[in-house]
């Protein structure tokens, strides 16, 4: 099962905005709202990507800088929330135009061999003085 099952490419549910500029730039951030769960106790929450653009970057690129950035910081939170599913063993999917993310669902479940005893390694022979046993480390 993919971690994405969505109709339309990810980014179309992406939502873009600005906060009030200062003297250090511009912030901008990409969300993307999702529920989390089924049925009536599901909870509305949202991933975040902060990028920055500084008076500096604006002044020498110009407005093609936020454009640029905009698209970098795009690509890379695609690739958060690719990562973010992968590790967390969930999916996105569903037709809303809020997704929802459910754990992802194993077709068969694999067989786990018992754990086995294992040896644990001899200790090595130290080459410095050994620490007395009786005092603390933090003591």
């Amino acid at each position: 099962m993919a971690h994405i099952e969505l109709p339309r490419a990810l980014e179309d549910y992406f939502a873009f905005a600005e906060t009030a500029p200062t003297r250090k730039g511009r912030r901008f951030v990409i969300s993307l709202p999702y529920f989390r769960g089924t049925g009536p106790g599901s909870k509305l929450d949202r991933l975040q990507w902060w990028f920055h653009l500084s008076s500096e970057q604006e002044r020498q690129m110009g407005e093609a800088a936020v454009a640029t950035l905009r698209a970098q910081a795009t690509e890379k939170f695609r690739r958060h929330i690719e990562r973010w599913l992968q590790n967390t063993r969930q999916c996105l999917h569903g037709e809303e135009p809020i997704p929802r993310v459910d754990a992802l669902e194993i077709a068969a479940p694999e067989v786990v061999a018992a754990p086995t005893a294992v040896e644990a390694p001899a200790p090595a022979a130290q080459d410095g003085v050994p620490w007395p046993a009786e005092r603390v480390a933090n003591g």
